[in-house]
């Protein structure tokens, strides 16, 4: 652990200097003198008076630096059976053309582009197109309900929307244009164009004048390519609206500067990915980990990225994700646990693995929701490569812990994320602000400042940033998770300080809870909520989707549980309550809804969240939740 603790103790005891050092691994139009100004805080800013531009670090300095015909960008299309690959050169020219077309309809530095896009190249192009510009880009994810779609251009105000006429998803076309034509009926602010991808699938209606076909954009902003906008590095990169938010929705912003040292320093050190090596992200650009690590960070590495639009199953099946493997020899796989638990509930045994060679795959790197620890040993055991989480959030926009391959590798541990990535101070505070002492649960919370490619605020509402994140323990961050970290220094994340329950005075991770249930070989996945009761307060409740082919009885299930529950936990759980359910509710980035699950079990006309997957899915476990 000597490297990872030399250079975390040094990040914390010295920030300026060890970011300064970082630094350099970008280029910079007029380097940074000033690393960390502390003036106005909490509001720090990092290298406030360097310029840069964040696609000529994705891109123009590869082409520049002999890259030009390295691919950095496959896509594979699951849902079409299109593959294409773009080289560094290719996909300069195609991002400085709509980067042009952009310029042409108006879009300047520091104006918002909306971007409502399926996993198609032409996301990544608009992206880059307005980061090249200066421009601000707000991803909402494709096929995002109307209503909270119109909220967002409300609150981002762009001059430009960028759309496509469809997204797709097993057996069925999701039109996109008709939300669109809904969410800007709804919205107070109109943008100046629309620009439309038509897909072959489905052609979209266009509205003249407002409305531009895409391919049309493209060609005539192909005459007239844009150069790179020199911008502060403190000057806003895009708006990412945080999920299920109600009302006015939390615009995170990410700065120029500060993210794209953060992320470039990520891919050697955290993730052991450089330059020319092919890196998958199976998410989706309308999430964080899209942003990052589909789009910003394997480019500014050099690497070649995947852009993969399917499904972990039914496209066509549970092999899918060993199928992108082994044909873009892809050495690095980043997914969520949920992606993982979906293959293991289709395929237990793991026996699509044997039809595929995954001999370029070195490591597989989980985040979005708490990797348990049933999930690990499996993936671990089918696919032979270490199988690494990492935590973080939308707000920190890369890792806060992480298991540091490229810098000093250290034992895995199952159910941690590991050690504190250097340029976090990660403290667990009880509910007075105290630091608690190791593997004693609290609130886990980062000491101020945060570091580069955090987020700086929330869009038009300081206010907001600071009651929502740092009026709760003076001096530091609250992440919102609770857990502990150990004698080794090893961070354990619970899961949210809301999914914390009190049974009859005693506190319980529900995380803890679920762990035991996952463990049993029947169960593919669970979630324990705790649910309100008279004489306990909270009582726990858990909820079970059986491994495929699984033929036992649920209440032989059940007793087995609960006795499971007692000698893991303790009676002190209270833990009594299993049903066996077909499909937990999850949000389309793949977390489980436990707070609607249990304002449902709690009798509360819980809404269904704006971000949900499948809403019959919910509606089909509502007689369970409220036992009916």
């Amino acid at each position: 652990m000597g490297a990872w603790r030399d250079t975390h103790d040094r990040s914390l005891s010295d920030p300026e200097g060890f970011w300064r050092e970082q630094a350099g691994l970008v280029s910079w139009f007029v380097k940074p003198t000033v690393v960390l100004d502390r003036s106005r805080a909490p509001f720090y800013r990092w290298f406030p008076d360097g310029r840069l531009n964040t696609c000529y670090n994705a891109l123009d300095r590869h082409v520049i630096n002999g890259r030009a015909e390295q691919t950095a960008l496959i896509y594979d299309s699951a849902m079409t059976g299109v593959r294409a690959k773009f080289t560094y050169a290719e996909l300069l020219e195609k991002v400085a053309a709509f980067a042009g077309a952009l310029r042409a309809f108006g879009v300047g530095p520091g104006d918002r582009v909306v971007i409502y896009m399926p996993m198609i190249p032409e996301a990544v192009i608009a992206m880059l197109a307005s980061a090249r510009l200066g421009a601000v880009h707000s991803v909402v994810f494709g096929g995002f309900a109307a209503a909270e779609l119109a909220v967002r251009i409300d609150d981002a105000q762009p001059t430009v929307v960028v759309s496509a006429s469809c997204g797709l998803e097993p057996g069925r076309v999701v039109a996109y244009k008709p939300l669109l034509d809904r969410a800007l009926a709804l919205a107070t602010h109109q943008p100046r164009v629309v620009v439309v991808k038509q897909r072959d699938e489905l052609e979209a209606d266009l509205v003249e004048p407002r409305d531009v076909d895409w391919d049309t954009a493209l060609r005539a902003g192909g005459s007239d390519p844009a150069g790179c906008v020199d911008v502060a590095a403190t000057d806003p990169l895009y708006i990412l609206y945080t999920s299920g938010t109600t009302g006015r929705p939390k615009g995170i912003v990410r700065d120029n500067g500060g993210h794209a040292v953060a992320l470039t320093w990520s891919m050697p050190h955290i993730f052991d990915t450089s330059a020319g090596q092919v890196w998958w992200t199976a998410s989706d650009v309308g999430w964080v980990v899209g942003h990052s690590y589909i789009v910003y960070a394997p480019l500014f590495a050099g690497a070649t990225t995947v852009l993969y639009e399917g499904k972990p199953v039914g496209t066509p099946d549970a092999g899918a994700f060993w199928r992108v493997i082994e044909e873009h020899r892809v050495e690095a796989l980043f997914t969520a646990p949920t992606a993982l638990r979906a293959i293991k509930k289709e395929d237990p045994s793991g026996e699509r693995v044997q039809d595929y060679s995954l001999a370029s795959l070195r490591n597989l790197f989980m985040a979005g929701e708490r990797l348990d620890p049933e999930t690990y040993q499996w993936a671990t055991e089918i696919l032979g490569v270490p199988v690494i989480d990492n935590w973080w959030q939308t707000e920190t926009g890369w890792p806060i812990a992480a298991n540091l391959r490229g810098l000093d590798p250290l034992p895995l541990k199952a159910g941690s994320p590991s050690v504190p990535v250097p340029g976090f101070d990660i403290q667990v505070l009880d509910e007075h602000g105290n630091v608690l002492q190791p593997n004693n649960e609290g609130a886990i919370c980062l000491r101020l400042p945060l570091p580069p490619g955090t987020l700086t605020t929330l869009y038009n509402d300081d206010d907001r940033y600071v009651s929502s994140y740092l009026s709760a323990f003076d001096g530091y961050y609250l992440s919102g998770d609770g857990g502990y970290i150990d004698d080794d220094g090893y961070v354990f994340v619970m899961g949210r300080t809301d999914d914390v329950i009190n049974v009859a005075g005693h506190r319980l991770s529900t995380g803890s809870i679920e762990a035991v249930l996952a463990a049993h070989p029947a169960v593919a996945e669970c979630a324990v909520i705790g649910a309100a009761d008279q004489l306990k307060g909270q009582v726990p409740r858990g909820f079970v989707v059986l491994k495929a082919g699984q033929q036992i009885d649920p209440e032989v299930l059940a007793k087995e549980l609960v006795a499971s529950v007692r000698n893991e936990i303790g009676p002190v759980a209270a833990f009594k309550d299993v049903s066996v359910v077909s499909a937990l509710p999850k949000t389309r980035s793949g977390k489980i809804l436990r707070r609607t699950m249990r304002e449902i079990a709690d009798g509360t006309d819980a809404p269904i969240p704006s971000t949900i997957e499948d809403a019959q899915v919910l509606e089909a476990l509502r007689p369970a939740l409220r036992k009916d």
